[in-house]
């Protein structure tokens, strides 16, 4: 059921699972139709209505709608008849349709507002629609009227084109469709249409897509009966609502028409008449679907309105009844399939008379069929049409039929000389094929065919299926061989029996053998998908590599979670059944003759394989006996409950790698829990499985940056006991899921401490046999597989070629899987068996495994090569094979053993095998002999080709048990290393579950079957015992061989490739040139005053205005400064950069200038880039990889001075004073020209282009070299304030947070001091004289009033200062001259806040303070008390205006604190701690001392005490008073009256003005992002519909700015400026280069740094820690607090460039 979001948000939906989508195509939503969901779910809307008596509308006043709407809807049709030309090629063009739907669009318009009137004008609309005699008289075409008669014969003309007939019409039945190159008339159940073939169409006719590539393989035509023709080709309309259905198809279902027919559906009446009409008219929809050039779209819509009307069981089951809804389905999915038939080539090239669909037709190449297949499975899923269908034989046969058309398609052949030309990709078509038209419908109908009482029906599927199967074999001439170099993967007919099968066995209580057919077809039976198995083995060998990738594409597909329960594991539960009834030994050689290694089971070391190269011999071997663990193994269908088969298949998934939520949802397919086991995704049993098995892990972020989705993982216990490696196998796409399953189970052995090296895959206990199927156990007692087993183990131990641990690993799963479902009693009586098996008894005894492996074997007759080493040592006697004890089987190729005929004691799998089919096919079917096809030995190498072979005989003496021991001392390569555990412990036989055993590698292995065999027989026990104590001979040493050799060697080299690069890294580390990055900052200007965040935008009251952020003020005040004082002035009292500046970090690594020339000249001829642009000079850190785009030069020899620089010395203020005046007033001469001063040079051009334009040229005069002074000196500032923000904001905890940067100022300082000291300043304006001296004539300064003044110093800001002082400075500088500047400004910045308290308090405080502190004024320490400066600053400043410009407005603003004492000195800290914090920084990194720590209060004594603005003998007793830092450097009172003088003679004129830049704010808070809030639907809700400010229209990917909430189309043309899209224009206004997005439809966020962007991730996970991108889940999603953390932190550090790696261009187009 779907809703739409607003009855949905209306309706209680507590802890309900549901699924958001977008609709693309509108739809109907489904709140208020009782069929569908209970009343109780209902919005609030609709539950009144259900409620509530509805009056009836008064009849007057429908009377006009009523006479109104027939006329109008029939010039609707008549427009649509006039509109409708039948073009040449019978394709109409899509033009001249559009235009005709253009001019409609008002008409269509009106009836679809209609609808929305409600349910009266819905009721006349339908009355209207299906009444048949206002249709007779409009539009028969009788009358008089010629216009009304063209219209008619339009009409006729467009049925006919159409291939339909009228049938008042007398027109021929059976008009061919013109372009359809097949007849369309066949019949409904031709049961034997397969075998039997019509002519080949050799006409002309060949579609467009058949001419591609296929003209080879003619189409095939069916012959045919004319039962159907009213299906296909009768049309009778008899209403407005049929002929408008059959224009709405034939105009190819247009969006506005399909939107007022599916309006109409709440009207009951209507939707039953339009229910029929749409089936009356669905053959037609297939043949209008199947030419038309948009079907992706047609089947949408098509699919929109069927699945309004399939879904409703009620209406199904009626339209069924009345309608043959089933006959039509069915026929009609006939009639496509036919169109695209073709010879099937399986088996018998020349003379199969069977066809199958050809996958590179259209029809299967774009999924055509799939509207109606998808119409057909869910009408199957309701259970009264599914029942109708299943008793109903005649549909069965059909349906067999269509199946059969998909049985053996796509063959692949096998390319043996050269390499294929062209890569078909046709198995997509194939597979999505078998899965959508075959296995779904199966699965539908499997989920009614749960209960005892369905029997019948499974009874009827499974008889039809054998008919056809029998068809099908017949058809393709098959006797009992397949043909060689051949594999299709889809036999949907075998899967139909198998799946029937395995249902019946377990939910209907059916007794197997009843639906199994006989011993012959069995074997026929098991041939293709045994073919399929070995295909698999060897595509994994790489022996189809000639045929190109899509063939492993092919392998994958078979076993991928979506495919695997409907092909593999019915394959091999088909397989399982056949060996459960065949004989085992015949089933055992077929196993190992379709895998080619017969010839490779012999004791002799060297043999001849005719059929195999020796390259593939052993994955051959290993694929074979890994085939036969999985098909003993397996108890998906044998016997599981449906709870154990999820929880097994969970278990394996989880295994191979931790798994999201969603991704085991998608991996344990829908299928697979939905039919097979009514498992609902999402649902209780789901979730307590998952919780059973595994743990869930929060998502985390790797220290990379990269974000981690919410995991589960196994639990250890599941570890322990279910890690099963052959489910495992089973589920594995790639070869390499296996081995990561095995390092994850390595790793918890070696973990919890249960096993130290590298284990084995474990064995597990498997579930019990259903009863049916206990006949697959004796597959392991069979003779023929211990004298493999027995072989392979004696060739393991001789170390014969092409045999490896996992072959080892594989014999030992067998016959550990014998010992376990071995027979309960031992018989030896064993031998008394019939005569063809007699050959058997000289190798063992009887088939129990438990007796057999004591059998000793003494010798054995082998066939060998001449050359072989065997020959050699036997004398020519050996031929005597009479007196022999035992022989072995020689299994060689037909040709070979057809010579040696006359040897009977030569046993060959293959001979037996050929014996024991012709006697069943003898004893079953007398004809058979005539069929037997020639042995043809083309395919097999002749006698004479490769050495001869000779016989030899070789003495063994070995039983399985002595094999087995002489294994363990191999393994473990110690001399009787086995001791057998029970001499020592005799509890070992009684409690056989030992832990120990549980875990381990092939010596655990072998201990244990040994404990096994010895509790399951007394003599095994015996004989275990007894070869233990004969002595075995040594096991020779272990030679390493070329190959080991080579892998040593390469170890060693790696090793010192890794010492050398070690070397390397040491030396770059001591060169003397660094690396450094240059970023756009944009954090700075996001500071706030205030401290509580702003959230983001989610209505339209709450809107963000950037009035309260610090770059907002600083511009203010610039400008503010820019309208009253010279322009050169204002630029040195300020610093920029608070938005836009520059941010220098480093990943710290240095190399040579040269080296870093050419490494750049490499790169630029390198093409091969990714990410970033070496022409801007962007780079990547040769050692790190870091993003750069700068080098900053280091300063020679500056740690030679260092010493120098540090000496205190005990000069008085005064003169250093005067030193600093003196330093500062030298002009800078620029270093000659030398590599150095070059890349100083380039380092300044980088800073000056990494900013944009506007966030550097402030000045009135653009290109003034003020500009480029101010620009300099606020690049410090800009890296001095980040570096604090990055510290949180203060000092107090010293270096810790950023130990782990490395800074890179110290380089920086020299580089812009160096720049900066060529502009010296003017003395006379050098703000160092107003601070340090005296003024003699003030009043002289007032003469010209014209001139613009000069920023008064109390204006400046004193950091500002501070960097200006330091850089005019000659490098390095001396700590003295530091700490003098220090002094001198805090001076400034201390009266700087004495005059804004005083600005800030009431008119009383102040007469107070000025009163109180004048009488202090006398005291010694005037100076330095806070009280008597205060009170002096009031009384200078009295004198002007500053005060008395107080209007009643003005009285408001002021703060009504009481101020004490104690809150004036906080407040002066406060106000004096920023410019504290940025100067112990500058000194730490000029002068390299460590920062202190300290707790927050104290932060400004240890700071002052740091800076040296604390006298030494500074007592720390009794309260700290912030004055006692002042060191004046002339008197006190008079500087602060020139300073108050300069504020006075502006406020003369602009009072306000002059208040408002004293009071600066000094506490910025930390920037943030957003916040957001905790549901993203709260976002989407309301972002998804808001229009855009541009074009008033919704935009298709709305975004908003994370920093401003600022909403912007992402790509959108309509806000397109200037080439720049919005989010990069945005993103350069707001952030200076960077934004952060959130994109509203896809729930990601998007990063922009300047011509690059990309995507982040997302901070909205679901209930299980994970993302959904593009919101395709559609799981409701929550705010992740830690990933929104990350984000903000990466903002705030600039680190966007070095975590996030996939960087791409944008090209101005976000």
């Amino acid at each position: 059921m779907s809703l739409c979001a607003e009855c949905f948000h209306q309706g209680d939906h507590t802890g309900h699972d549901f699924n958001m989508f977008r609709s693309q195509a509108g739809g109907a939503c489904d709140c208020g139709d009782s069929n569908v969901m209970r009343e109780s779910g209902f919005c609030k809307r609709h539950q009144i209505k259900s409620s509530s008596n509805v009056p009836c509308v008064p009849k007057d006043l429908l009377m006009m709608s009523e006479f109104v709407l027939p006329r109008f809807i029939f010039c609707l049709i008549q427009y649509l008849r006039e509109g409708y030309n039948e073009p040449a090629a019978d394709v109409p063009s899509e033009k001249d349709l559009n235009k005709v739907l253009q001019l409609l669009e008002p008409q269509i318009s009106f009836l679809e507002d209609l609808t929305k009137m409600g349910g009266a004008m819905r009721s006349v609309l339908t009355q209207v629609l299906t009444n048949q005699q206002n249709y007779k008289d409009l539009t028969s075409g009788l009358g008089e009227n010629a216009c009304a008669k063209k219209s008619h014969e339009k009409y006729l003309i467009a049925l006919k084109s159409s291939g339909l007939t009228y049938p008042e019409d007398k027109l021929v039945y059976g008009i061919q469709e013109p372009s359809a190159g097949t007849s369309t008339l066949a019949g409904q159940g031709f049961a034997g249409a397969t075998g039997t073939l019509g002519q080949l169409d050799s006409s002309d006719e060949e579609d467009q897509d058949g001419s591609q590539g296929l003209g080879k393989r003619k189409r095939v035509k069916l012959s045919s009966n004319t039962k159907d023709q009213s299906i296909m080709d009768v049309l009778k309309h008899k209403s407005f609502l049929e002929e408008l259905l059959f224009w709405t198809i034939k105009y190819e279902f247009p969006q506005k028409m399909v939107t007022f027919l599916l309006n109409m559906l709440p009207d009951q009446e209507y939707k039953v008449a339009f229910t029929k009409t749409f089936v009356q008219h669905y053959a037609f929809i297939m043949k209008t679907l199947k030419k038309s050039h948009e079907s992706d779209t047609m089947s949408n819509r098509i699919v929109h309105i069927s699945v309004q009307l399939f879904s409703n069981e009620e209406l199904a089951r009626q339209v069924t009844e009345e309608c043959q809804l089933l006959d039509i389905m069915v026929t009609v999915l006939l009639y496509m399939m036919e169109s695209c038939l073709i010879k099937s080539e399986l088996q018998d090239e020349e003379n199969s008379l069977h066809v199958v669909v050809n996958c590179g037709e259209a029809l299967l190449k774009n999924n055509t069929y799939w509207p109606l297949v998808s119409d057909f499975i869910n009408i199957l899923s309701h259970q009264s049409v599914a029942k109708r269908f299943l008793e109903d034989h005649g549909l069965l046969v059909t349906w067999m039929n269509f199946v059969s058309f998909f049985q053996g398609m796509n063959l692949n052949k096998r390319e043996l000389n050269e390499h294929v030309e062209f890569e078909s990709q046709t198995y997509y078509a194939a597979f999505a094929a078998e899965l959508e038209a075959c296995a779904q419908p199966m699965w539908g109908l499997l989920s009614h065919c749960k209960v005892r009482e369905t029997q019948e029906y499974t009874r009827n599927v499974v008889r039809y299926c054998l008919e056809a199967l029998q068809d099908w074999f017949d058809a393709i001439n098959f006797v009992d061989e397949p043909a060689p170099n051949q594999v299709t993967f889809h036999l949907p007919l075998h899967r139909y029996y198998a799946m029937f099968l395995s249902k019946a066995v377990k939910c209907q209580e059916l007794d197997l053998d009843s639906v199994l057919p006989d011993q012959e077809m069995l074997m026929k039976l098991m041939i293709h998908p045994l073919q399929i198995q070995a295909s698999l083995a060897e595509i994994h060998s790489n022996m189809w590599v000639r045929n190109g990738l899509q063939i492993k594409g092919q392998a994958m597909t078979y076993v991928q979670s979506h495919f695997c329960n409907s092909m593999i594991d019915p394959d091999i539960y088909l397989l399982q059944v056949c060996a459960s009834r065949l004989d085992p030994d015949y089933f055992i050689s077929s196993v190992f003759e379709r895998f080619k290694v017969v010839d490779l089971l012999t004791m002799a070391s060297q043999h001849q394989n005719t059929v195999l190269d020796a390259e593939h011999e052993r994955s051959m071997l290993e694929g074979a006996l890994t085939f036969l663990v999985i098909l003993l193994s397996l108890r998906l269908h044998l016997g599981m409950s449906d709870d154990e088969i999820l929880r097994a298949e969970m278990v394996a998934q989880l295994c191979m790698n931790d798994r999201t939520h969603s991704s085991l949802l998608d991996l344990i397919s829908f299928e697979n829990l939905v039919f097979c086991f009514g498992i609902i995704p999402g649902s209780y049993s789901f979730e307590s499985v998952l919780s059973a098995v595994a743990d869930f892990k929060a998502p985390v972020f790797e220290p990379g940056g990269s974000m981690q989705q919410g995991m589960y993982t196994p639990k250890a216990e599941v570890w322990d006991h279910e890690f099963d490696p052959v489910m495992v196998i089973l589920r594995t796409v790639y070869r390499r899921d296996v081995q990561s399953a095995m390092d994850r189970y390595t790793a918890f052995l070696k973990q919890t401490g249960k096993f130290p090296g590298n284990p084995w895959p474990p064995y597990k206990k498997r579930t019990a046999l259903h009863p049916s199927y206990k006949g697959l156990m004796r597959l392991l007692h069979c003779k023929t597989l211990h004298i493999v087993l027995f072989t392979l183990l004696y060739k393991i131990l001789m170390d014969h070629q092409n045999l490896s641990e996992h072959v080892l690993c594989m014999v030992l799963y067998l016959i550990e899987l014998g010992l376990e479902n071995s027979a309960e009693e031992e018989s030896d009586e064993e031998a008394s068996v019939c005569g063809p098996e007699r050959c058997h008894d000289s190798w063992f005894p009887g088939s129990n495994l438990v007796s057999n492996m004591r059998h000793f074997i003494n010798y054995v007759r082998v066939r060998v090569p001449e050359t072989a080493p065997e020959v050699k040592r036997d004398s020519p006697a050996s031929t005597s094979s009479d007196s022999l004890g035992s022989l072995q089987s020689s299994r060689r190729p037909r040709v070979l053993q057809r010579e040696n005929s006359g040897t009977a004691q030569v046993f060959s799998l293959v001979a037996e095998r050929r014996k024991k089919f012709q006697e069943i096919i003898n004893r079953n079917n007398n004809e058979a002999n005539q069929v037997v096809r020639p042995k043809t030995s083309s395919k097999w190498s002749a006698p004479g080709s490769g050495p001869q072979l000779t016989t030899a005989i070789l003495e063994i003496k070995e039983s399985i048990l002595s094999l087995l021991i002489k294994l363990h001392h191999k393994l473990s390569g110690k001399q009787n290393s086995y001791y057998p555990p029970w001499l020592d412990d005799i509890e070992v036989l009684i409690q056989p579950e030992i832990p120990k055993y549980s875990h381990g590698d092939g010596i655990t292995a072998v201990e244990r079957i040994l404990l096994k065999a010895a509790l399951q027989s007394r003599m095994n026990k015996r004989i275990i015992e007894e070869i233990c104590r004969k002595v075995t001979p040594p096991v020779p040493p272990k030679k390493i061989t070329a190959a080991e050799k080579k892998t040593l060697d390469k170890e060693e080299r790696r090793q010192k490739a890794r010492e050398r690069q070690q070397k390397l890294l040491a030396e770059f580390a001591s060169r003397q040139k660094s690396f450094m990055e240059t970023a756009m900052d944009v954090v700075l200007g996001q500071c706030r005053d205030n401290v509580e965040p702003k959230k983001l935008p989610i209505t339209e009251e709450e809107q963000i205005y950037p009035w309260d952020t610090c770059a907002a003020v600083h511009d203010v005040r610039l400008s503010l400064l820019q309208r009253y004082f010279k322009d050169s002035s204002c630029l040195l009292a300020v610093s920029i950069g608070w938005e836009g500046g520059v941010y220098v970090q480093t990943c710290g690594h240095t190399l040579h200038i040269d080296c870093h020339k050419s490494y750049m000249e490499s790169l630029r001829n390198d093409q091969v880039l990714q990410g970033f642009s070496v022409d801007k000079g962007e780079f990547t850190c040769p050692l790190c990889r870091q993003f750069a785009n700068s080098v900053l030069p280091c300063y020679p020899g500056s740690n030679v001075e260092n010493h120098l620089w540090q000496r205190p010395s005990n000069k008085s203020v005064q003169d250093l004073i005067k030193e600093v005046e003196e330093l500062q007033g030298r002009p800078g001469a620029f270093p000659s020209e030398t590599n150095l001063s070059k890349e100083m040079e380039s380092v300044m051009k980088d800073i000056k282009n990494t900013t944009q334009k506007k966030y550097r040229d402030y000045s009135k005069t653009p290109g003034s070299p003020d500009n480029d002074f101010l620009f300099m000196y606020s690049v410090a500032r800009t890296n001095l304030e980040l570096e604090l923000i990055h510290r949180g904001g203060n000092l107090c905890s010293g270096g810790a947070s950023t130990a782990g940067k490395r800074s890179c100022l110290n380089q920086l300082f020299h580089v812009l001091a160096l720049h900066m000291r060529l502009y010296s300043i003017d003395s006379e304006y050098n703000p160092w004289r107003k601070l340090t001296q005296l003024v003699e004539e003030m009043n002289s300064q007032l003469g010209n009033e014209e001139q613009q003044a000069e920023v008064p110093i109390l204006y400046h800001d004193v950091t500002s200062l501070l960097l200006i002082q330091i850089l005019m400075m000659p490098q390095p500088l001396r700590r003295d001259h530091f700490t003098c500047i220090v002094k001198v400004l805090f001076t400034l910045l201390y009266t700087q806040g004495l005059v804004a308290l005083s600005v800030k308090c009431s008119e009383e405080d102040r007469s107070a303070w000025k009163h109180t502190g004048a009488l202090k004024k006398n005291i010694c320490d005037a100076e330095k008390s806070h009280e008597v400066l205060l009170s002096f600053v009031i009384s200078e400043l009295s004198k002007g205006k500053l005060y008395h410009e107080e209007g009643t407005q003005e009285c408001t603003m002021v703060s009504p604190i009481a101020w004490s004492p104690e809150s004036m000195e906080k407040y002066l800290q406060d106000f004096c701690l920023p410019f504290l914090r940025i100067t112990s920084l500058l000194q730490h990194h000029l002068f390299g001392e460590d920062l202190p720590s300290c707790q927050e209060e104290e932060e400004f004594s240890v700071l002052s005490s740091c800076l040296g603005l604390l006298p030494t003998f500074y007592q720390t007793e009794h309260p700290f008073i912030s004055a006692s830092c002042l060191d004046w450097p002339v008197p006190a009172f008079d500087i602060i009256s020139q300073w108050c003088f300069e504020i006075n003679s502006f406020t003369e004129r602009h009072a306000e003005q002059g208040k408002a830049l004293l009071i600066q704010e000094s506490k910025w808070k930390l920037p943030h992002l957003l916040q957001l809030p905790e549901n993203y639907n709260t976002i989407f809700q309301y972002y998804h519909r808001k229009t855009c400010s541009v074009c008033t229209k919704v935009p298709k990917d709305p975004a908003v700015c994370l920093v401003c909430g600022t909403f912007v189309c992402l790509k959108g043309l309509c806000c397109k400026q200037q080439s720049y899209c919005e989010c990069v224009l945005h993103s350069q206004n707001c952030g200076a280069g960077t934004g952060i997005f959130l994109l509203i439809n896809a729930s990601v966020i998007i990063i922009i740094r300047g011509h690059r962007f990309c995507l982040w991730g997302s901070v909205y996970l679901d209930a299980h820690g994970e993302e959904d991108r593009d919101l395709r889940r559609g799981k409701p999603l929550y705010i992740c607090k830690e990933r929104y953390k990350v984000l903000e932190q990466q903002w705030i550090s600039h680190t966007f460039d070095h975590i996030n790696k996939r960087w791409g261009p944008h090209y101005n187009g976000l």
